[in-house]
């Protein structure tokens, strides 16, 4: 059986991800998905949600209804301190691992 690591990967940065964009302010989830796409081309409405509801279950975002004249009401999701905090420590985290799997890849060609 093979890995879909795309696939993987995707489910463990995406959370990271969000709050990521959510550091450069508030923003809808249409909004978000557009942003996102760029890194993350397959991402839905049917992921984005759910994960917002997460994140924002785990206090790491927070969200306000903004009402539209021009249309319906929207929530308009921004990251919390504790958000901020959480996207450090996965940055830490990342950075982490990828020094790990250089370190892999460079004792693999330095053995005979």
């Amino acid at each position: 059986m093979q890995i879909d690591w795309q696939q993987e990967l995707t489910r463990a940065a995406l959370p990271h991800a969000v709050l990521a964009v959510l550091t450069n302010g508030e923003m809808h989830g249409y909004a978000m998905l557009e942003v996102l796409s760029s890194g993350f081309p397959k991402i839905k409405g049917g992921t984005l949600y759910p994960l917002l509801k997460r994140l924002e279950d785990q206090g790491l975002v927070i969200h306000e209804w903004q009402h539209d004249t021009a249309g319906p009401g929207r929530k308009q999701f921004a990251i919390t301190e504790q958000g901020r905090r959480e996207l450090a420590r996965a940055a830490n985290a990342w950075s982490q691992m990828d020094e790990v799997l250089k370190n892999f890849r460079a004792d693999r060609q330095e053995t005979p």
